[in-house]
């Protein structure tokens, strides 16, 4: 067998799917807040030019600045207060008694901090109350349900998010265990029709199974080395070559940075096995497979072509049509696989980016 693959060690990649992470959850969290304190920032400086005609537009400004910094500081419970009691469904009563109170106390809290920030810049004790005490704890409920609002919207798009990450892993997870077992469907298939003509070399391709079986078992990462598949669908071939012999010849042409790329596990070893089982096993005559990588700007590039029978491909053919399924929850449209096959031969094209995807 030619171009033995490189068997040199690679740390795994993780499974696909984004996890939602608490710190970032967070960041946009504040993020969107900042952009929610904005209005309230010009509400707040038009009230004070409105109310104190006296006060230049530089001041009013910075009289808002301390106000709404006061609300952010005061709204740090809040976001806190929403992920310790989550939105229910249905709403219960006192799920809104307790956002009433919680309303009520950080408007009162917001004044008195108002009112610290105030008497601490200028140097004596104040109560800031501005256009009056209801009013203002009127503004602060409704910061409150500000605060709350986008801390309970945020939190229900990182659940929905999760949850669509949870059913893509599901989704890959059953597609991976659906093409394992048909290819070691054929493979056992390679050992049974040795067993009647040539039971040593029958015993030997069932040990190479077992070896196959095994890997199959323990790799349970939906994207690995393209070095590490290689070494797989060498070994595949060579239970292959068992029952093939001189009938089939495999050439691996793959280039050193290819082999340091990332594809779907057993996407190479089904475009392989397709080659075996549609273009060498129905040809007398030998047959050449030919296993192509490279690297094309931010893709990897494999080719698997042979020169057996060939065949068209049918909607219903399961390896490639689990194949494509899990390209498409892997990297939506920006992975591709084309087929196209004669009397020739066949040739299979696979392209993966090599960056991360949003789907």
């Amino acid at each position: 067998m030619e171009g033995k693959p490189d068997h040199r060690s690679k740390t795994g990649v993780s499974n696909s799917g984004a996890l939602i992470r608490s710190g970032m959850f967070r960041r946009i969290v504040w993020l969107q807040l900042l952009i929610g304190w904005l209005p309230f920032w010009a509400l707040f400086t038009t009230l004070v030019l409105t109310n104190h005609p006296n006060v230049s537009f530089g001041d009013a400004s910075f009289i808002s600045l301390r106000m709404i910094i006061a609300a952010a500081i005061v709204g740090l419970p809040v976001q806190r207060l929403t992920e310790r009691f989550p939105w229910p469904t249905p709403i219960r009563p006192g799920f809104v008694l307790l956002h009433v109170v919680a309303a009520i106390v950080y408007a009162v809290t917001w004044v008195l901090m108002n009112s610290v920030i105030e008497s601490i810049i200028r140097g004596e004790l104040l109560l800031v109350i501005g256009i009056g005490m209801s009013s203002f704890i009127s503004v602060g409920i409704w910061l409150y349900v500000m605060v709350a609002g986008v801390s309970y919207t945020l939190q229900s798009n990182a659940r929905a998010a999760k949850a669509e990450a949870n059913a893509a892993q599901a989704q890959l997870a059953a597609l991976r265990s659906q093409l394992n077992p048909h290819f070691l469907f054929n493979a056992l298939h390679t050992v049974v029709q040795l067993i009647p003509r040539e039971p040593k070399i029958a015993a030997q391709a069932a040990e190479q199974v077992a070896g196959l079986l095994r890997t199959t078992l323990e790799e349970d990462r939906d994207i690995i080395p393209l070095s590490r598949e290689l070494d797989f669908a060498e070994r595949y071939l060579e239970v292959e070559a068992i029952r093939f012999g001189d009938r089939l010849r495999v050439h691996v042409d793959v280039t050193a940075d290819a082999r340091d790329a990332t594809v779907p596990s057993f996407a190479l070893q089904t475009l392989i096995e397709n080659s075996v089982r549609h273009g060498a096993a129905p040809k007398v005559e030998a047959t050449d497979i030919t296993i192509a990588g490279s690297i094309e700007g931010r893709n990897l590039e494999l080719i698997v072509s042979d020169t057996g029978a060939g065949f068209e491909e049918s909607p219903g053919g399961t390896g490639l049509r689990r194949l494509r399924d899990r390209l498409q929850a892997l990297y939506g449209d920006a992975a591709t696989l084309e087929v196209s096959g004669n009397g020739n031969g066949t040739t299979a094209r696979l392209v993966i980016p090599q960056e991360p995807v949003d789907n």
